[in-house]
């Protein structure tokens, strides 16, 4: 499916908008599609990366949903791709983002000031006979927001990204002057608790199967320490998140750009953090710490390890995602709105809307997490197992 845009007075430059829908149309757009983000992507798009979206396709992509990429050429050269799914949900054809729910951020991938590319865009997404358009933890910052082309949009979910500046953040053996005299008084204290346990090491080792087998340890560590405290989380829960992050691990290409730093108490991992690197920003995915050491503090050991490690790899910005919870504000120098937005595209769409459908989902987990653990585990739909 193609139509050419005269979005140009010379014919060499006009724009063709075309769809792809499927696996192999989507891997053949690979060296155009990395030019693009090379030269285009901001680092928070890091999730409409190529290789994590290849990836994500390996694990997420079911039999119930249908690559709908919708991508811009111009002269023959990729200018412009909205990295979408088409699902039935709650009876209606959604189109979301690639990459959920894993992705942290959605966005159009598309050079700075190409307004009438975007429009072109949105005006070819209303063609394909969809009810709603979702854009889930949208960034305040991103083109799409940028372009107010979801001026118009339901909002539901509304969450902040914090950020820490690491120039600030680091110091020379540990936290610096940012923080208090007793904060890090307090982080030497709990390094020596920790050292009296066992002796302590650091590893940060490079993509293959020592990455991955830290990866799959970091996934059980987080599912161990939510149970724990009676948090359900079924995104975590499922296999898929697991075998998405281990495989992502094992990627020695030289194209992912998820990092693992470690930290071991005689010789046992305790802490992880698996972050992903993209443009001089660090993005902290998981930060999981072994339940047994919670007292010894290693959850704040793990920070300040994981900004010294994300500094030395030559970052400067070190993205701890949304939701603002507490323990980040901490450490947070800004912070970004981010949002659900649905957008209506047929009549159903504007009754779903009309109707809230876009806030059951931000209630649903709300009252999930004011029920008794026991209770909430058989409110929640289970994960779902396999690839």
């Amino acid at each position: 499916m193609n139509a050419a845009m005269p979005l140009a007075t010379r014919p060499d430059d006009a724009v063709t908008l075309d769809l792809v829908e499927d696996v192999a149309g989507f891997l053949a757009l690979r060296r155009d599609w990395e030019a693009l983000f090379e030269r285009s992507a901001a680092p928070s798009q890091l999730f409409q990366s190529h290789v994590f979206l290849r990836h994500w396709t390996t694990h997420y992509l079911s039999p119930d949903t249908r690559l709908s990429i919708v991508i811009a050429r111009r002269a023959g050269e990729l200018v412009m791709v909205w990295p979408l799914i088409r699902q039935r949900r709650y009876g209606l054809d959604t189109l979301r983002f690639m990459g959920v729910p894993v992705a942290q951020f959605g966005d159009v991938l598309v050079g700075d000031g190409e307004d009438a590319l975007l429009k072109a865009g949105w005006a070819f997404i209303q063609t394909l006979r969809a009810d709603l358009f979702e854009a889930r933890k949208l960034r305040a910052d991103s083109h799409l927001a940028l372009s107010r082309l979801l001026d118009g949009a339901a909002h539901g979910d509304r969450q902040e990204a914090p950020f820490a500046d690491l120039t600030r953040r680091v110091g020379e053996s540990g936290p610096s002057l940012a923080y208090t005299a007793r904060e890090r008084s307090n982080h030497r204290r709990r390094l020596r608790r920790l050292e009296e346990r066992g002796p302590v090491a650091y590893a940060m080792p490079p993509p293959g199967p020592d990455a991955a087998r830290l990866a799959a340890t970091a996934i059980a560590m987080k599912r161990a320490t939510l149970a724990r405290r009676g948090i359900v989380a079924p995104v975590i829960n499922d296999s898929r998140f697991g075998a998405f992050f281990t495989d992502l691990a094992a990627d020695a290409s030289g194209e992912a750009t998820l990092r693992i730093m470690c930290i071991l108490s005689d010789g046992a991992p305790i802490g992880i953090d698996l972050s992903f690197d993209c443009k001089g920003h660090s993005f902290a995915h998981v930060l999981a710490t072994d339940p047994d050491h919670e007292h010894d503090g290693i959850g704040k050991i793990l920070i300040h390890h994981s900004f010294a490690g994300a500094r030395a790899r030559g970052s400067t910005v070190f993205d701890l995602l949304a939701p603002a919870e507490p323990y980040k504000r901490e450490h947070a120098d800004g912070c970004v709105a981010v949002s659900d937005r649905l957008r209506p595209l047929s009549l159903k769409g504007r009754l779903a809307c009309h109707l809230g459908i876009q806030h059951w989902r931000p209630m649903l987990k709300s009252v999930v997490k004011r029920l008794p653990a026991g209770l909430s585990r058989h409110v929640m739909p289970a994960p779902r197992q396999g690839s």
